[in-house]
């Protein structure tokens, strides 16, 4: 039966979480050249509109559909047929508005995935290859984990929001686009970000929008979606302070760039566990996120000299994973799911790091055979007087900003 706050709580999340792609969008687009900034803004918009019609035609019901022995949804739901106003048997919400709810997540894990490569990726190119990738990585994974039937949820793997299926996934196809995509010319110049301020209020309503994203999974006003809601908060909170004192400590000053990426991966490591950990658990979750992705984004990335241009990976994919396995640590059953290793349960953690694997390894091969496919049918790389150029004027003929400096 469908319950009328639980449907009008659902839609307020739905809408907070569509709001993050455009979000993303300044997020990424105060931190590349002057010269890009509408490159980043034109892809996020382009995948929120071209993911929310792949989404209705056949990506829901790949995602969600009647499960095929595990693998992948059947196409009863293409078109949204049979998709209708009555309730998923144990949800109280109407189908339709679990389905709108699941797309703003196919939306924007996607549009993750676009600050490892900015700055040098051709606009045909990417369009073929986000929508390969959202039908051959994103809905088997969403499938495996969150669908009734999918073969990771049988064995009873915990993702509350997306950390497997989202950063882990988004931050693996990260690294291996930007690995295949080789590095920006420019790189040598160094690189600094060209409107922060425009970054800082991008996170700010990253957070916001996240409350929708973790409690919205909750599907209803219950116990879950309080917890999910405190601890998003919470994790955030924690994660920025340690990345702000690892700034301090380390590089000798605390920074606004340091700050707001910390803060990311606090709502990044949390995501998994959200609605199956307390508010203590939290605080070391944000915290170990933040940890692990300083390490990644300050000192492995300069080791390997990889060029994820806006640290996916090291924030998305490296956060998402420990996020990933501290759910299998802290879960606590009297919250929700099961219990973790801290609570007696160690098989937790062993599926939770299968999960992981499985995450990593379906992205990775998923990626390398997406990007050499449409390589060979439109390329991929701009060419160096594009780059030179900036994709504003090379891709899209316009510019960010039209007054001198």
């Amino acid at each position: 039966m469908i319950d009328k706050s639980d449907t009008a709580f659902m839609i307020i999340a739905t809408a907070l979480v569509m709001i993050m792609t455009p979000t993303l969008a300044f997020f990424y687009g105060g931190l590349v050249k002057k010269k890009n900034v509408l490159s980043i803004l034109m892809q996020t918009m382009v995948i929120l509109s071209v993911i929310s019609i792949q989404w209705v035609l056949f990506g829901y019901s790949l995602a969600f559909g009647p499960d095929i022995k595990g693998i992948i949804g059947a196409l009863n739901f293409a078109g949204l047929r049979g998709v209708e106003t009555q309730p998923l048997p144990g949800q109280t919400i109407p189908h339709m508005l679990f389905m709108s709810f699941q797309m703003m997540f196919a939306i924007i894990t996607p549009a993750l995935i676009i600050g490892s490569f900015a700055e040098r990726i051709k606009f045909s190119g990417f369009l073929i290859f986000i929508l390969l990738w959202s039908t051959l990585v994103y809905d088997p994974m969403a499938h495996w984990v969150w669908a009734k039937g999918g073969w990771l949820a049988g064995l009873g793997a915990l993702d509350f929001a997306g950390g497997t299926v989202i950063h882990i996934t988004a931050g693996i196809s990260a690294l291996v686009m930007a690995l295949m995509l080789g590095k920006r010319c420019s790189m040598h110049e160094g690189h600094s970000p060209h409107n922060l301020p425009i970054s800082v209020l991008g996170a700010g309503f990253l957070w916001f929008g996240w409350f929708g994203f973790n409690s919205g999974s909750a599907l209803g006003i219950n116990d879950q979606a309080m917890y999910a809601f405190i601890n998003t908060n919470t994790a955030a909170a924690a994660a920025a302070i340690m990345w702000m004192v690892l700034d301090w400590k380390l590089n000798k000053i605390p920074t606004v760039l340091g700050i707001i990426t910390g803060l990311v991966a606090g709502l990044v490591a949390i995501t998994p566990a959200a609605g199956f950990v307390s508010p203590l658990s939290s605080i070391a979750i944000g915290a170990m996120g933040s940890v692990f992705g300083f390490i990644f984004v300050t000192y492995v990335k300069k080791k390997f000299g990889y060029d994820d241009s806006l640290d996916v990976f090291g924030v998305h994919g490296i956060a998402g994973i420990v996020g990933a396995l501290a759910t299998g640590i802290f879960a606590d059953a009297s919250i929700g799911g099961t219990d973790g290793l801290i609570y007696g349960n160690p098989r937790q953690l062993l599926i939770q790091m299968l999960s992981v694997l499985v995450a990593i390894g379906i992205s990775a091969i998923g990626t390398y055979v997406i990007f050499k496919l449409v390589d060979l049918l439109t390329g991929l790389r701009v060419d160096k007087r594009e780059e030179a150029l900036g994709l504003d004027l090379s891709q899209h003929h316009e510019a960010g900003y039209t007054l001198i400096d």
